[in-house]
């Protein structure tokens, strides 16, 4: 018999990581495939599990970076209206507070494509956008932003505070989480930050994931699923504190927080609620965990039944949204194109290509109106609101939404 492999250790404390959810094997999240191409696909086993000493949720298989943030990486953060106006708010509040001074400098880390710093760049306040992605760092030069391509780090930092200075706002959106070497990236933000400046970061939520059975937010990018109490405690080890936290609607729920040197910034009465909420709740407990991964089981079961009975009955299914996370969804639940005929989504770059994993067909919207299904199935569901609402012929024409989150209905 062959020896058991060695428990994973904590990326941020070095202890113990104790798994509770396996998705089995999982192509990377955006890899989307040329129907002509033959080689072999990247695999990983996708398992996420708990440390209980500092309560950190992580991956317990890292993916090299350079596999998932390339020259071709397709996400665009322009692509949703919410998001773009979400972004113009962010930018507009940073002006309105942090970047009201003179010569004040913001550095957002994995800007992507400028969205969110289009705003500040045309204030004429000073900035950096660090994105390693060479595609999208181009649109967002293209925008008037200032990108600097490349990984952020520690060494990154040295090279922009010895060009720059320090910045008086680090900002990082859905991106922090996706960072396994977290300790050089906030060695990076000790040594960038100015005394009183302010790291502000937002991710997926652990709370709303654990709640909602959101479980397609755990994919190859998503590496770490951050509460307030693990982000206290990371943040207390690496010499900062946090000071902040705002419960956000996008991306199916998102916090974000932020981090202050210790002294620097009053700590506001939210990050002590939110704390006791989560012990409250049992969010670092194992116990809770692996009730979750119970559901997420349960979930995955009758999602395929369903789609399995309305195949059996002559129904057309098609996706909507060839999101990253789909690609949990469909590899997790043997979901492929005998099931869902293709999946529509409005970035070029996916079109006319094949999901990871599950080699579904990737079409334009177009193709979704010019023969309507009778059931599409909500990949994007944390845009639901505004898809939904696009698409009203649809509905007018007999069709059904299929959503798995927070459990598998019909609407």
């Amino acid at each position: 018999m062959a020896p058991e492999s060695p428990a994973p250790h904590c990326r941020i404390c070095g202890d113990a990581v104790t798994e509770f959810l396996d998705f089995g094997t999982q192509p990377l999240s955006d890899a989307f495939r040329d129907p002509s191409d033959s080689t072999e696909e990247y695999t990983f086993r996708l398992a996420v599990g708990l440390c209980e000493t500092c309560g950190m949720v992580q991956l317990t298989e890292e993916v090299p970076r350079e596999a998932m943030f390339h020259e071709d990486y397709p996400y665009l953060s322009r692509g949703s209206v919410v998001m773009r106006e979400h972004f113009r708010r962010m930018a507009e509040r940073f002006l309105a507070t942090e970047l009201s001074g003179e010569d004040s400098f913001i550095v957002e880390l994995g800007c992507n494509d400028g969205t969110m710093l289009k705003t500040v760049a045309e204030a004429g306040v000073r900035h950096l956008g660090v994105e390693p992605s060479g595609a999208v760092a181009d649109l967002a030069a293209g925008e008037g932003v200032r990108v600097r391509k490349d990984f952020f780090e520690e060494a990154t930092a040295l090279d922009i505070v010895e060009a720059e200075g320090r910045a008086d706002v680090i900002y990082a959106a859905n991106t922090l989480c996706h960072i396994p070497y977290m300790s050089s990236i906030l060695r990076g933000v000790t040594t960038l930050l100015k005394p009183d400046g302010v790291f502000v970061f937002e991710d997926p939520y652990l709370g709303d994931i654990v709640e909602r059975t959101s479980f397609d937010q755990i994919y190859d990018e998503h590496f770490f699923f951050f509460s307030a109490s693990s982000v206290d405690e990371m943040a207390r080890r690496h010499g900062l504190e946090l000071v902040d936290v705002e419960h956000l609607p996008v991306h199916g729920g998102e916090i974000r927080y932020t981090l202050a040197r210790p002294g620097a910034r009053k700590r506001s009465a939210a990050v002590d609620e939110l704390l006791t909420s989560e012990r409250r709740a049992g969010l670092g407990e194992l116990a809770v965990l692996k009730a979750f991964a119970d559901r997420v089981y349960a979930v995955r079961d009758e999602l395929v039944a369903l789609l399995r009975r309305l195949r059996a009955e002559g129904h057309r299914i098609v996706g909507y949204g060839a999101t990253a996370k789909s690609a949990t969804v469909t590899n997790f639940c043997g979901i492929g194109p005998e099931l869902v005929e293709f999946v529509c989504d409005t970035t070029p770059a996916k079109q006319y290509k094949l999901t990871p994993g599950a080699h579904i067909p990737v079409r334009p919207p177009e193709a979704f109106a010019e023969n309507y299904p009778s059931y599409a199935l909500l990949f994007a569901w944390n845009h639901a609101d505004e898809i939904m609402a696009k698409e009203q012929a649809f509905r007018e024409a007999g069709g059904r939404w299929i959503r798995y989150v927070p459990h598998v209905h019909v609407v």
